[in-house]
């Protein structure tokens, strides 16, 4: 199982609500969480197969913009 980090322009609860049906759906992803409290909005993504390419083509398609900063095995 890897974490993956992404830094994100998700900014609130409204905006966790868009993203939650694209990321729920893909179900190579075990859980994700968005940090509200980071200046960087940072997104955990626990995966076994899933690129960060995905995560960031699943953010752009509700409007949202991610930039993958690392990953923990």
């Amino acid at each position: 199982m890897a974490e993956l980090l992404f830094k994100t322009n998700i900014k609130c609860n409204g905006c966790i609500a868009k993203v939650t049906p694209l990321l729920n759906d893909e179900k190579d992803i075990e859980k994700w969480n968005v940090d509200l409290a980071s200046q960087d909005r940072i997104l955990s993504v626990t995966t076994e197969k899933t690129e960060p390419a995905k995560v960031i083509e699943l953010l752009g398609k509700a409007g949202y913009t991610a930039e993958a900063i690392a990953s923990k095995a």
